[in-house]
């Protein structure tokens, strides 16, 4: 009865500790995808950053926005870094654990020899069939005599036992080398991939700084720049409430206010978070309040919503189902698509193109447009509002 017991515990004690490894094995391998996504997700923004500064010759067209993009990038590279010496470090310490355990397999490997030598030697000693009956007839006693038969006959059959270990040992020790050797590789191509990223990290801190001189001696050229470009975004607002007001209490004077899809509202309002990007690129201006980069005293105009660069006719997607309330052409934004999802609007603005009309329904992902290319620059404008509030894009989209 006490042993079963204790059989039950033992068996609870190795459930738990295999759960415990599969637990440690399945977060691991999380981990790893999780990470190798986050270093796709850096290597492809600096890519799509690289794209856009050669393809719109930023260095001619439009300093400010080639320093933004330029200083993403070193954000991104420094990111890589980062990275990088996070899995040099995980690395060199499982480099470290699995050294152990060759040095282990190879001091048990040495002792399985030393032992087996030991065998061989007794083995060649007793050769010779007549010494091993001289050596059983010389017992002090029947009880002696069995013992010494049973050596014996066990000598050879523990020879064996002892080889095939070794053969199993030198067969663990090899693939532990080999898997040591791996980690080795790997660690020295993330080194040398570390290295590549710190050398274009300096090179790219060198021509930010090469933008912030050429900002700084025209001055009062981008201050002119930035007076136009805050009216254009003021009147952008302004288009955006007067669509907005129409939609929810009817375009003209006298006209009943248009039923809210409440399911749809109710819907969209639930994938906060969840919903998918316009299109994909890099955000290279945030939602909110922002100063200049180089002249710091200086207010931005409040961005209402989110910058993407793209590269040339890049597709843009509704976000969510809706209806295409407007189409609306505005100075710097050229075409915006604005649609309506219950109390909320999603507006896509800076296209080239429109593959929809008002009054169509559109569904989640359908291409609404491609982007323009204005003042140099492959940029969707993209909002969220609720109402006649403008919400954080980047809190709704995934």
């Amino acid at each position: 009865m006490k042993r079963v017991r204790i059989n039950a515990v033992v068996s609870r004690i190795f459930a738990l500790l295999l759960m415990f490894q599969v637990n440690a094995f399945v977060s691991f391998a999380q981990d790893t995808r999780a990470q190798q996504s986050k270093k796709s997700r850096l290597e492809k923004e600096i890519a799509a950053i690289d794209k856009q500064l050669k393809d719109n010759a930023m260095q001619s067209k439009n300093a400010m926005t080639a320093l933004t993009l330029t200083r993403q990038k070193i954000e991104a590279r420094k990111a890589l870094v980062e990275d990088s010496d996070r899995e040099i470090a995980v690395l060199r310490g499982k480099i470290g654990e699995k050294q152990k355990e060759v040095d282990r397999l190879q001091g048990r490997l040495d002792t399985l020899s030393v032992y087996y030598g030991k065998l061989v030697k007794s083995a060649y000693r007793n050769r010779d069939s007549k010494v091993w009956y001289m050596y059983i007839l010389a017992s002090e006693n029947l009880g002696q005599a069995f013992r010494r038969a049973g050596y014996l006959k066990n000598l050879s059959t523990e020879m064996n036992r002892q080889g095939e270990k070794i053969k199993e040992t030198r067969a663990v020790l090899q693939d532990e080398m080999d898997s040591l050797a791996v980690m080795r590789n790997q660690a020295q191509a993330l080194r040398a991939k570390r290295a590549a990223d710190v050398e274009l990290l300096r090179k790219e801190e060198l021509q930010s700084q090469t933008y912030v001189a050429q900002l700084k001696r025209n001055r009062s050229k981008y201050q002119k720049d930035l007076a136009a470009k805050k009216k254009q975004v003021e009147a952008l607002n302004r288009e955006i409430e007067r669509i907005i007001a129409a939609s929810m209490r009817g375009k003209g004077t006298g006209k009943i206010k248009q039923p809210v899809d409440m399911k749809l509202d109710s819907e969209f309002s639930k994938n906060k978070g969840r919903l998918p990007w316009p299109a994909d690129g890099p955000v290279v201006d945030h939602f909110g309040q922002h100063y200049h980069p180089v002249f710091k005293s200086v207010k931005l105009p409040f961005n209402n919503g989110v910058n993407i660069a793209l590269p040339k006719d890049a597709p843009v997607k509704a976000v969510f189902d809706g209806v295409v309330k407007q189409i609306v052409v505005m100075p710097g934004y050229n075409k915006c698509v604005l649609v309506q999802h219950g109390n909320y609007f999603s507006f896509y603005c800076k296209l080239g193109s429109t593959a929809v009309k008002p009054g169509d329904k559109v569904k989640t992902g359908q291409i609404v447009g491609t982007v323009d290319t204005i003042d140099g620059m492959n940029q969707l404008h993209f909002q969220i509002w609720k109402g006649t509030t403008p919400q954080n894009p980047e809190l709704w989209l995934r």
